[in-house]
């Protein structure tokens, strides 16, 4: 109902059946289910149904719709309630109440003309003094007969309609009104003593439609009942969340209080998003519970992820990303640290169980690295890891005194750098790809078999087509060398190594093949003619 519409109601114009409806104890009407108030509206006989030679039975069927409590006359023919209905609109003492039904039944109209047309009464019965009608874009008509008193105190809209009305007239007509059911039901609510015990048995979607037409209407306690009812509320899911932040902005320039509910999706603390997320890698990193500590490095992963599509979080980027290499060093440093003291004299005497807890933290410290190497390369910012483990040839020397065990999770690190580089998620320079290959090509190569059985994320297919590529971005002098290297260890290995034979195949197109050296001779004499000239 995104525009209410108040006409005059002139005698005659319009045609309305009555339904009996409950009435509470405290005197408000119980709005029923929205299948039922279907189901009121529509017609009695489908379209297809074959109208019946016998005569009509009678009416007993609408008994079932009487509370046993309630004496309600039962559902008026429609030839009876237009002119009972027209006479009592406007009678100021009419109580509402329909006709008897005529003991002769007329005959049943077409389904296509049969009217949708309800009326409904609020407070106790024969009270009203006024009459609102709601005509909607489907074709019903629905009159309730209200009380001026009860829209005078709740309503700022149905004040300014009334106060503009001519003296004597008693009805309000309602245009276009797109959802009758809601409206019903705020109304009705008017009525109510205790409108969050009201609320609490509805759903989100349905108090949101409520809170659009009680603004509408002006109806004001309604609305802080109904932000009440949102604040203290779960939303189940992010599609609701968005309906519930987006109706409750649009009352933010009206003088409503809405602040406790957007408190729950924005804070007024001025910490920095990044201290935030830095704080809580931080405890992931130092989390000594692997099943945990694995779930949520997942979990911390995805969220970043989605982080770095939003343009909110691009100017905080370099920000956030040397926050994460202050990260990677430290964990550079403790595996430093770890491996010294695993290769120390005294710590290779001790039996297996002493060393355990050493080497689960180089694992852990490893699997740290790996984590930070992930989110540097989603971030297209790993460039400067790739450096900075290149040069770690300390570390790669003490990687060849200790047993297979306890390094070849550190080997994991550099099986991603590759896989990075031959993917194109970072662009070192030559120096680093060519200094990279050398210091950590060969510890690769001899933790291969432990790798491909004792990591879970090691996809051998990826990652010997990411170490060949990395290879043949270098000049072909360096391609030869390690190439010839990898040879020897794959004819020694076979499965243990990584089969580079791609590769391989690409180094020898390149190095055998009469067109490449041609282009080669072709671009050294056109740069030495151009340096020749004066």
């Amino acid at each position: 109902m995104d525009e209410i519409r108040v006409s005059k109601v002139e005698q005659g114009q319009t045609k309305i059946r009555n339904v009996p409806i409950a009435v509470t104890p405290e005197g408000f009407w119980c709005c029923p289910a929205p299948v039922v108030f279907q189901k009121t509206l529509k017609p009695q006989n489908g379209p297809n149904k074959p109208k019946s030679s016998s005569p009509p039975p009678k009416p007993n069927v609408q008994k079932k719709q009487i509370p046993v409590t309630e004496k309600k006359p039962t559902i008026a023919p429609i030839r009876s309630a237009v002119t009972s209905d027209d006479q009592r609109c406007f009678t100021p003492d009419d109580p509402g109440v329909g006709a008897p039904i005529a003991p002769e039944r007329p005959p049943r109209p077409k389904v296509e003309h049969v009217p949708r047309k309800v009326a409904i009464e609020f407070g106790e019965p024969g009270t009203s003094d006024m009459k609102v009608i709601l005509l909607g874009k489907q074709g019903y008509c629905v009159k309730l007969s209200v009380h001026k008193k009860v829209l005078l105190e709740n309503s700022s809209f149905f004040t300014e309609k009334i106060s503009q009305q001519e003296p004597g007239l008693s009805c309000l007509e309602i245009d276009d009104c797109k959802d009758a059911e809601i409206f019903i039901e705020t109304v009705g609510l008017m009525y109510c003593k205790e409108m969050k015990q009201r609320l609490i048995k509805l759903s989100v979607t349905r108090v949101l439609h409520i809170l659009k037409v009680a603004e509408l209407l002006g109806f004001n306690s309604c609305i802080v009942s109904c932000l009440e009812y949102l604040e203290a509320v779960p939303w189940v899911d992010k599609e609701e969340e968005e309906k519930v932040v987006s109706s409750v902005l649009r009352l933010q320039g009206e003088g409503i209080r809405v602040a406790p509910v957007l408190k729950r999706i924005s804070s007024d603390v001025s910490n920095s998003p990044s201290d935030t997320i830095s704080h809580i890698m931080e405890l992931v990193l130092k989390s000594n519970e692997e099943r945990s500590r694995r779930e949520m490095k997942s979990i911390v992963l995805k969220l970043l992820r989605e982080n770095n599509s939003l343009p909110s979080y691009a100017d905080s980027a370099d920000v956030f990303s040397e926050t994460v290499y202050m990260s990677c060093r430290n964990c550079l440093d403790s595996l430093l640290s770890l491996f010294k003291q695993a290769v120390e004299p005294e710590s290779t005497d001790k039996p297996m169980d002493t060393k355990d807890p050493v080497v689960k933290q180089i694992a852990l410290e490893a699997d740290n690295l790996s984590w930070l190497l992930e989110i540097l390369a989603d971030r297209q910012a790993a460039d400067e890891f790739a450096r900075i483990w290149a040069t770690q040839q300390e570390l790669a020397t003490l990687h060849s005194k200790l047993p297979i065990v306890s390094r070849y999770h550190v080997s994991n690190i550099t099986a991603r750098l590759f896989v990075g580089i031959g993917k194109g998620e970072l662009l070192p320079v030559k120096d680093t790809r060519q200094l990279l290959l050398q210091t950590w090509l060969q510890p690769l190569i001899n933790d291969y078999s432990w790798l491909q059985h004792g990591c879970r994320s090691f996809d051998r297919k990826v990652v010997e087509e990411g170490i060949g590529r990395t290879i043949l971005t270098l000049p072909l002098e360096d391609q030869q060398s390690i190439l010839l290297a990898w040879l020897g260890s794959f004819l020694k290995a076979g499965d243990n190594c990584p089969n580079l034979q791609r590769a391989f195949e690409v180094w020898w197109r390149r190095t055998f093949i009469r067109p490449y050296a041609d282009i080669q001779v072709n671009v050294l004499q056109s740069d030495s003619s151009m340096t020749s000239k004066p």
